[in-house]
């Protein structure tokens, strides 16, 4: 509860600071589409280490840029917390609680989980961006 209370504090303060939309905007600019919730997502997860505070601070981010990103179609929508999803789903390592779990459930070293679980989560992302990219070629023209 603490951390999901952390993530939405953050989301507002950068909504209220007005920081959230000068990034968002700017990167709306790039002209990213369904790329862009991902990539905020994941940059998000990897910086800090939680999947939950990366997804609900990504929405407060995103929520704005929907329209003129011309993602606001329900199935649009859809598809933009499939990739919010995909990206807080990526790049687990130390910082990570997750991380440390599998790493003490499995038996493995740090280095070995770094190899290991942390390129599994990076490749678990990557296929899933790139899924959410191929159904959006299919079911949005």
């Amino acid at each position: 509860i603490l951390i999901t209370g952390a993530g939405g504090a953050f989301g507002t303060v950068l909504r209220a600071t007005g920081i959230g939309n000068v990034i968002g905007h700017t990167m709306a600019q790039w002209h990213l589409g369904i790329f862009l919730p991902f990539i905020i997502a994941a940059v998000l997860k990897t910086a800090q280490g939680s999947s939950t505070v990366a997804i609900i601070t990504t929405a407060a981010l995103v929520s704005p840029l929907l329209n003129p990103m011309g993602l606001s179609a329900p199935l649009a929508r859809v598809l933009v917390v499939l990739a919010i999803g995909a990206g807080a789903m990526t790049i687990s390592h130390v910082n990570d609680s997750y991380f440390w779990v599998v790493a003490q459930f499995s038996d493995m070293d740090t280095g070995m989980a770094l190899r290991c679980h942390s390129m599994a989560t990076l490749w678990q992302g990557v296929v899933g961006i790139l899924t959410i990219v191929v159904l959006k070629a299919i079911l949005i023209r």
